[in-house]
């Protein structure tokens, strides 16, 4: 978005430099209208354009370490989604200020001309209606209205409203009115403001030379004698505006401008297919071999060019050298093959985002140099039969015969057999760690494992956001039955299968009123990781659940059940203060930070502790709690005594 608004305003400052340096003084009044209104549309409409035929990439780095590190069979979501904030960035709140701002005062202005209609008196004719108002000698019109003050001369009046008329049978204020609403949209672009400025100008000279035409000294007089009076409305048509009389009257002066000089206009042509060429390059990421280039793009992944070909084993062979982790894919526009490192291995997604294991030759000095089966004169690089072929393993997709999971022998579909299995084992042995609930960590797990020629699961190997979680879906991968193994023409072979498996905590057992075991240890370390002073606090205190009277969160004085209020008051609480730190965002961290506060005998909220997988989650829920209002202490036997209160924060990337 911020990329368009740039090109946006690019191309506007582009199209008003030519103007006031080339057109603005030409008396083409009507063309210089219609290239004011056009250009800036074409400003909105031009970062979509693509023209095929311009099309060209631009070399960009770019490294990309996805989540989808194998081919996904199917997906498994264990434990449920706590109550998150709303994610509302600073830019938004600015942009929806602003233009909150720029609709009330377009509110005032149309509330100014209503009053204005009111006071005067209102008289209809066959083109306009005239309202008459009093003690003024304004004039300006709006749509088909002219206000007109009852101080203006009658030697005055007929040229004012012939002016006036010019505006109304033109329809100039739905000019005006349309860079009104442009405002609102982009109030904070200063290019939208010059060019309803622009506008505005000329629709004064389009008025001046056609009244002009019939009494042009008059037209003089009556621009230089009048006493000028208007209000401050930017999308009506002034008569009488001190700015501009000099510049109408310059134009009223000048000559009329040279039919040839319409050919200035000729140059938006080079300048439109331009801007065409610029929003038709690609950034790309994808031709370039560049240190930290990771996609190439060929014409087709099903038919490497032998050029392409031997592209894609350099850029694997130089990768092979590096000792940090990598990633790379090869696209067309329908397919593509990532392949991603690990350790001494290579693993593939291929066309049908099947899981491919490619090994590498390890050099003397232990260094990978080159991948076995990706060598030019080996084979194509997509081709899973001929990568296949020395390690007996066929994709499970393609498995003439899938491996069977035990009681799946007699059913008709064995492929939804062994996923619907598969889903079962894990749900049935699924046991969160408890370490993993401490810290908060949860996310996804990516697990591949191959059934072997005789149905065993062998070479298990897994990624993801933290060792607690992974070894977790090893442990229950490794409990898997032993199958039915597959086979491909006619042979038994190998079967790789790979499946994320998503780790997400519960809010059932870590609520503030909860009796969990976990969550009550949890909450006596972060106690005991506190000053003296703040663990004797919580020693005198009594807990949120067995106080007589609990805490009263402002505007929960009069309700029946004021723990309930309490609970619904602090998530809302939390929605509106939330705010995903930068940071975080960028590392990708996310997780449940436990928050233990207590609310003292006068209300306040003192000793905050939180407890979460980083620094700065734990911090942002920190500010968050310490934004809390002061409550109304709770009581026990008519004393107020201090009360604790916990409650889980979590932080999760979309």
């Amino acid at each position: 978005m911020i990329q368009y608004i740039l090109e946006c305003i690019a191309f506007q400052l582009v199209f008003l430099v030519i103007y006031d340096f080339f057109l603005k003084r030409e008396t083409f009044f009507q063309w210089n209208r219609f290239y004011l209104l056009s250009t800036f549309l074409l400003s909105l409409l031009l970062p979509f354009v693509k023209i095929e035929a311009f099309k060209t990439t631009v070399e960009q780095p770019y490294i990309e370490y996805g989540e989808e590190l194998w081919g996904v069979n199917n997906a498994l979501v264990l434990g449920a989604q706590e109550p998150t904030g709303i994610d509302i960035s600073w830019q938004t709140v600015l942009f929806v200020s602003g233009a909150l701002v720029a609709t009330l005062l377009l509110a005032y202005k149309l509330r100014q001309l209503y009053l204005l209609g009111t006071k005067g008196d209102r008289i209809s004719f066959k083109e306009f209606t005239q309202i008459l108002i009093p003690n003024s000698n304004m004039a300006f019109s709006f749509f088909k209205s002219i206000f007109i003050g009852d101080k203006v001369s009658k030697t005055d009046y007929t040229n004012i409203i012939a002016h006036e008329l010019v505006h109304i049978k033109q329809g100039h204020s739905w000019d005006l009115l349309f860079f009104e609403l442009m405002r609102i949209v982009g109030w904070f672009n200063p290019l939208v403001y010059i060019y309803q400025n622009r506008i505005s100008e000329l629709h004064e000279f389009i008025a001046d030379a056609k009244v002009a035409k019939n009494n042009k000294n008059e037209q003089y007089q009556l621009l230089l004698s009048q006493v000028f009076q208007t209000q401050n409305i930017s999308f009506i048509n002034h008569f009488f505006k001190s700015s501009l009389i000099k510049k109408r009257i310059v134009m009223l002066q000048k000559a009329q401008s040279k039919s040839v000089f319409k050919l200035k206009y000729l140059a938006l042509v080079p300048l439109i297919l331009g801007m065409l060429f610029y929003t038709s390059c690609e950034n790309d990421d994808k031709n370039s071999l560049e240190d930290n280039e990771n996609i190439i793009t060929v014409s087709s992944v099903d038919n490497l060019s032998e050029e392409e070909e031997t592209k894609v084993y350099a850029r694997l062979k130089s990768l092979a050298d590096s000792e940090e982790a990598w990633s790379l894919r090869v696209e067309d526009s329908e397919n593509s093959l990532k392949f991603e490192s690990t350790k001494d291995d290579v693993f593939v997604s291929g066309i049908n985002n099947e899981p491919i294991r490619a090994k590498m030759t390890i050099g003397n000095n232990g260094s990978p140099k080159y991948f076995k089966n990706f060598m030019p004169s080996a084979g194509k690089p997509y081709d899973w039969k001929k990568i296949y072929r020395e390690e007996n393993l066929v994709p499970f997709t393609y498995a003439d015969e899938v491996p069977v999971f035990p009681g799946c022998e007699n059913e008709n579909d064995l492929k939804a057999c062994f996923q619907q299995n598969i889903q079962k084992h894990i749900g049935k042995h699924f046991k969160y760690p408890e370490e993993a609930q401490k810290q908060g960590i949860q996310g996804r797990v990516s697990i591949m494992f191959t059934i072997d020629e005789d149905g065993s699961i062998v070479d298990i190997r897994k990624r993801g956001p933290h060792e607690l979680l992974e070894n977790e879906a090893v442990r229950i991968i490794e409990k898997l039955p032993r199958m039915t193994p597959g086979s491909y023409e006619g042979k038994t072979v190998k079967v790789p299968f790979s499946l994320p498996i998503t780790f997400k905590l519960e809010q059932a057992g870590f609520s503030p009123s909860s009796t969990d075991d976990i969550y009550a240890q949890m909450q006596k370390e972060q106690i005991a990781e506190l000053s003296t002073e703040a663990q004797i606090a919580y020693g005198n205190s009594v807990a949120f659940k067995e106080v007589e009277i609990p805490p009263v969160f402002p505007g929960c004085e009069n309700v029946d059940n004021i723990q309930d209020c309490f609970q619904r008051s602090m998530y809302r609480h939390i929605s509106e203060n939330f705010r995903y730190p930068q940071d975080a965002q960028e590392r990708g961290i996310q997780g449940r930070v436990l928050v233990i506060f207590l609310m003292d005998t006068s209300g306040n909220i003192t000793h905050i502790s939180t407890r979460g997988p980083d620094e700065s989650l734990e911090k942002e829920a920190e500010r968050i709690i310490s934004k809390l209002p002061k409550m109304t202490p709770g009581q026990n036997d008519g004393v107020a005594v201090n009360v604790p209160y916990s409650i889980p924060i979590a932080f999760k990337l979309q």
